[in-house]
């Protein structure tokens, strides 16, 4: 299984997530839409890592099991984290100046979406795309 994890510091790190999410998708087996769904959802988390908690990581790991080929990405930070997860998880809420389309957005891009966030401590958000 391949797997790589990206410090994410800054805006250029959001870029390089998206891109190595893109390229390890492609090395699965994932095609045209797939890909963009892919790197969208990962640029959604990513920024909210820079935004909101200053630094994370991001880790990518190509999965195989069941007889099915997939991609899992691991989003964590340990920045404040999410006072209401359910409300954030609300297409329109913000707590920037943003559409409030990222986290349920991301959910919508992807297969599975986790999100466990405490006070305090950070937010971890698993995401899962399977290949048809």
């Amino acid at each position: 299984m391949a797997e790589r994890t990206i410090p994410i510091r800054s805006v250029g790190d959001v870029v390089e997530a998206r891109s190595a999410a893109r390229t390890m998708a492609e090395a699965i087996g994932f095609m045209g839409t797939d890909l963009v769904l892919i790197a969208t959802a990962v640029s959604e988390v990513t920024r909210n890592i820079v935004e909101y908690a200053g630094h994370g990581e991001v880790r990518l790991l190509a999965m195989q099991g069941n007889g099915r080929r997939g991609l899992v990405i691991t989003a964590r930070d340990e920045g404040p984290g999410i006072e209401d997860v359910g409300r954030a998880m609300q297409i329109g809420f913000s707590t920037s100046r943003g559409l409030g389309l990222g986290l349920p957005g991301a959910k919508r891009l992807m297969d599975d979406f986790e999100i466990v966030s405490r006070l305090g401590r950070g937010t971890t958000i698993t995401m899962r795309k399977w290949l048809a």
